[in-house]
């Protein structure tokens, strides 16, 4: 998976969120009462078998009584910074102006990695600019992460890993992204969809691992909690199957599922971020093999002995 598709995954499941971060000038006059839905990106082509200008998120915030006109907030996540157009998010912008019939238009950039990148456009002749083009640009790696530790915004706890802060932070800004998540997303599926989020761009090496479960024990615990609500939930989504398609053969699925589940959580907490072909190996087990592993992965140092 991309980091544009990890960043796009953010942005859908977290608008509201997304904006408040990411444009929060803007995001002042968004209450409660608005509607935010993504848009469909639908763009007429140029030419034929031309490819649409598409960048990631273009999120609508609309108000169902009409108080307040519509307004479009166009963000686009760009790794590396001496990659990103100015020109190809302008024209996009003026695509869907024209798609919607709107002037409300908010472009925003969110640059992952450090860099420089162009702020404006101007396009104009000697005797006057006839076309100036800005955005909000949100730099990650220009962050203070201390500043957010105690955010109650999840995008901004899910970032820590990749705002700025000196290497001996490293640990503790893990921790406070990981008890963002704990404290402000109660769904179990979420949890752990995000928890890969900050493993991929914390990068703890094993060393890091060994002594980030013996400084935040707690932190530990609660992933744990997470993997076990994941469980259970695999367990009812089982017994329900079970009801359809024979109880007790939908329940031991389920129930394999939701083991499946703890003990890849369980190596990724341990060893990181896991190859593809550690997920076939447990997601294609059956129960006792499980077992096993789950027992290893408490005492295995690396991921072969937990599969030997």
């Amino acid at each position: 998976m991309t980091h544009d598709q990890n960043f796009k995954n953010l942005i859908l499941d977290y608008p509201r969120e997304a904006i408040a971060l990411f444009a929060a000038a803007e995001a002042q006059a968004i209450d409660a009462e608005a509607r935010v839905t993504p848009v469909r990106q639908e763009q007429l082509q140029a030419r034929l078998g031309e490819g649409f200008r598409e960048l990631d998120v273009p999120l609508l915030v609309e108000w169902p009584d009409g108080r307040r006109e519509a307004i479009l907030f166009v963000i686009e996540e760009e790794t590396e910074p001496a990659r990103f157009s100015i020109h190809r998010l302008a024209h996009y912008c003026l695509d869907l102006s024209e798609l919607l019939d709107t002037q409300r238009v908010v472009p925003v950039g969110v640059f992952l990695h450090a860099g420089d990148f162009p702020e404006q456009l101007t396009l104009g002749g000697d005797a006057a600019a006839y076309l100036d083009f800005r955005f909000l640009a949100y730099s990650l790696p220009r962050i203070p992460a201390r500043k957010h530790f105690q955010s109650s915004n999840l995008v901004a706890r899910l970032n820590l890993p990749n705002m700025a802060y000196a290497s001996e932070e490293k640990l503790e800004v893990y921790a406070s992204a990981v008890r963002g998540l704990a404290d402000l997303e109660p769904d179990p599926e979420r949890q752990l969809k995000y928890l890969d989020f900050i493993d991929i761009y914390a990068a703890l090496d094993e060393n890091e691992r060994i002594v980030y479960r013996q400084r935040y024990p707690e932190e530990v615990a609660e992933m744990t909690r997470f993997a076990e609500r994941f469980m259970e939930k695999g367990r009812e989504e089982g017994l329900e199957k079970g009801l359809e398609t024979g109880l007790e053969q939908g329940m031991k699925k389920g129930i394999r599922q939701g083991e499946a589940q703890v003990l890849l959580r369980q190596m990724t907490l341990r060893f990181g971020v896991l190859p593809q072909s550690a997920h076939e190996h447990v997601e294609s087990a059956d129960a006792d093999t499980l077992l096993r592993w789950s027992e290893r992965v408490l005492t295995a140092s690396t991921l072969d002995e937990v599969f030997r």
